[in-house]
């Protein structure tokens, strides 16, 4: 197993391996983001090096080399290599199966792909997909613009999950349950409206509608301090909501018919 949301570890048979060279992290991550392709040798030297030395190329082969004897070596019991040299560079395998951020996007696609998911069944695929997350997507410690742009895509699909997971949590009436979440995520997340929508609508069901004014007036503060704008229309439906105990954000309501 090739687990990426994260630090990047490699597990076999139960034993799990971190990559700890940062120029193997960066190929590694560079790879997978052309994962089955083939990716140029000049475009995996500008992943890892800002100014290249004279002997880039050999550098870069003496770096596929590494990596390549320490995925043998993990997987001694494997026929074929995953890193092959194809011209005009190199190609990583590794099935979905065996990629943690495959299993994630397939279990998010899978509540998509059902819109008559029960909100209980959407909450709990969702719980169990981010649990693969044990951080950010490699570690946060890869350099280069392939690699830095797959992180993204990653952590862009686990907010996406986590603003479905927290529609359907509120769909099924468990305010008070995940306004310690919701309030942990507005923290990480300030500039995230939704998040912030969400973290309003829990407060308020839990009776504490002075919270929920507050959490909006922090975000307003926060774009106006930091982006020179005011929160979106769509937000500030939501205040005047909460301000006029608008029975659309009541308990158990559809809150989503007020977002549109």
């Amino acid at each position: 197993m090739f687990a990426v949301l994260g630090p990047i570890e490699i597990t076999v048979d139960g034993r799990a391996t971190l990559l700890r060279s940062e120029a193997q992290r960066s190929l590694f991550a560079a790879m997978l983001a052309n994962r089955g392709n083939p990716v140029g040798v000049h475009t995996l030297i500008s992943e890892l090096w800002e100014d290249p030395p004279r002997s880039a190329e050999n550098a870069l082969q003496a770096h596929v080399s590494r990596l390549r004897r320490r995925l043998a070596a993990l997987e001694p019991g494997r026929n074929d290599s995953r890193l092959i040299t194809v011209p005009p560079g190199y190609q990583l395998s590794i099935d979905d199966d065996e990629l943690d951020a495959a299993i994630f996007k397939r279990r998010i696609r899978r509540i998509q792909n059902d819109t008559a998911m029960p909100a209980s069944d959407v909450a709990d695929t969702i719980r169990q997909a981010l649990s693969l997350w044990r951080g950010p997507a490699f570690g946060g410690q890869v350099r280069g613009a392939l690699g830095q742009s797959l992180a993204a895509r990653y952590e862009q699909a686990r907010l996406s999950a986590l603003g479905r997971l927290y529609d359907s949590e509120l769909k099924l009436g468990r305010d008070m349950e995940i306004v310690a979440e919701l309030s942990e995520l507005v923290e990480l997340e300030p500039l995230n409206e939704r998040f912030c929508e969400q973290l309003m609508i829990a407060l308020y069901r839990s009776g504490r509608q002075a919270d929920a004014l507050a959490a909006y007036r922090r975000l307003r503060a926060r774009m106006d301090n930091e982006l020179g704008v005011e929160p979106s229309p769509a937000i500030r439906k939501f205040e005047v909501a909460v301000l006029a105990h608008d029975p659309k954000i009541g308990p158990r309501a559809d809150h989503l018919a007020l977002r549109s």
